[in-house]
């Protein structure tokens, strides 16, 4: 069954509560995580076009790559190096209006330009990040920060 994705709305606030409702709907009743983490993916990057949209799991002392929309991707992630391990390593969200300013950017792709990294936590444990990048410079900002914070924990 293929079912089509209809979001409404002009600005990104209305996008994200438009799509809010949806993604409960579809992880609200799925405990597996990460088919949960793979239309999570799928929504936010139909949605907004991002670049790169995907999720990266803690697997002992690295962040390995999971559920993902959009080109290749890095495969590990150390704690702390990089967006995505920063923001494991300090468990809040990284906003990085140009990645080529931020200290020991891992660059996956040279067409990345922005990027955010939430942490995803399960009973006060990071599990994950979502990692979401741009291909253009200061798309995201604290409107993403919320909603986006606010779907990772929809996740089981």
């Amino acid at each position: 069954m293929s079912e089509q994705l209809v979001i409404q709305g002009e600005t990104k606030q209305e996008r994200y509560e438009a799509l809010l409702p949806q993604i409960k709907s579809v992880v609200g009743e799925e405990p597996d995580l990460i088919a949960n983490m793979a239309n999570v993916a799928a929504m936010l990057h139909e949605t907004f076009g991002f670049w790169w949209t995907g999720f990266y799991r803690v697997r002992d002392d690295v962040l390995l790559l999971g559920p993902f929309q959009g080109p290749m991707a890095c495969t590990r992630i150390k704690k702390g190096r990089g967006v995505c391990g920063t923001a494991w390593q300090k468990g809040e969200t990284q906003i990085v209006p140009d990645v080529d300013q931020f200290p020991g950017h891992i660059a996956c792709s040279s067409a990345s330009r922005s990027e955010i990294v939430v942490p995803v936590t399960m009973e006060g444990e990071i599990i994950g990040v979502l990692d979401i990048d741009s291909a253009e410079l200061d798309t995201f900002d604290e409107t993403d920060r919320r909603y986006l914070e606010q779907i990772v924990k929809m996740l089981p």
